[in-house]
């Protein structure tokens, strides 16, 4: 056999079908068909269920990091608008309750202030009205220190006194302050009287029992002296005016084989206040009563708590 009577072409595997262009028209008329059919028939709803029943966990699985996300973002987003609506609170509340507190202090001090304007109407000589700036640092003393000098015209051994009685004297003036000695100190004296005997004593302080006392200094043991009778300057000594509040007896101390009863007394004035009362002594009035400015009235007794003012011109010794 000749080579050229051998066909060269390859003989096809496959029966040859349809071409390209016949299968796209006739799967796009069957997809129209199906369309149609779908649209009357809704013969595709059963596989939409069962595909849509088998989808749904995955599709809750998948929006659930979104979710855990926005709700992270809302749920920290609400805790800062808590945390701050927190902090706003309380510094209102601390605010509303320090102007509350500021209020009442305010509210004590004016009634303080109308009792020293009222005892200032009722002292015979001047009076000036200062404030306590502080409490001095020695522990061995008993001082506060105020806030007018010798530019407002205190002068030193000036009687210091609020609404209950006498608190002390000026032993030092400077230019703007001045430092005034309570009675309890060790330092001070003061003449008084006993209002219910009549009985005249003279009282030192004594910073230590009860806290800060008056001692009666040289009162006998016999003498007519009871828990509770109220001490007064008694004026002989030409510094404090007659009548003040000084003290109460607290008790008395009669010992069988002493000539002289041990006497104390709590004063009647405050230390803590802010307020107080600066009188000049007895014998400067007539010249301090052009710097201080002059005060009508007579000396009284007070409301209830303290006489009028006092005037303390030096330290008594016994």
């Amino acid at each position: 056999m000749a080579l050229d009577t051998f066909e060269r072409s390859t003989p096809p595997i496959f029966r040859p079908g349809l071409s390209t262009t016949s299968k796209m028209l006739l799967l796009g008329l069957l997809a129209v068909l199906l369309m149609a059919a779908d649209h009357r028939l809704h013969i595709s709803q059963p596989l939409r269920s069962a595909v849509a029943l088998v989808l749904a966990p995955m599709q809750w699985l998948s929006l659930q990091p979104g979710r855990l996300i926005r709700t992270s973002a809302h749920y920290f987003g609400n805790l800062d608008e808590a945390q701050d609506a927190i902090a706003l609170y309380q510094s209102r509340t601390i605010a509303q309750a320090q102007r509350l507190q500021q209020v009442e202090q305010l509210n004590q001090e004016n009634a303080h202030l109308r009792q020293l304007l009222d005892l200032r109407t009722q002292t015979a000589g001047p009076a000036k009205a200062v404030q306590v700036l502080y409490v001095t640092a020695d522990p061995y003393t008993r001082r506060v220190v105020v806030d007018r000098g010798q530019l407002a015209g205190i002068v030193r051994g000036s009687a210091v006194i609020d609404t209950a009685g006498v608190v002390g004297q000026v032993t030092r003036v400077y230019p703007l302050t001045s430092e005034v000695t309570l009675l309890i100190d060790r330092s001070q004296s003061i003449p008084v009287m006993n209002t219910r005997t009549g009985s005249r004593h003279v009282a030192s302080g004594d910073p230590f029992t009860f806290g800060g006392s008056l001692d009666l200094k040289f009162v006998p043991a016999g003498a007519d002296v009871q828990k509770g009778d109220l001490l007064t300057t008694s004026g002989i000594d030409g510094v404090y005016p007659a009548g003040l509040h000084v003290g109460r007896i607290l008790r008395v101390d009669r010992q069988a084989d002493s000539t002289f009863a041990r006497v104390h007394a709590v004063p009647m004035a405050s230390e803590r206040g802010r307020h107080l009362l600066v009188l000049v002594p007895v014998q400067d009035w007539p010249d301090a009563a052009a710097s201080f400015g002059p005060a009508t009235g007579a000396v009284g007794t007070g409301k209830g708590k303290a006489s009028a003012a006092a005037g303390v011109g030096k330290e008594i010794k016994p």
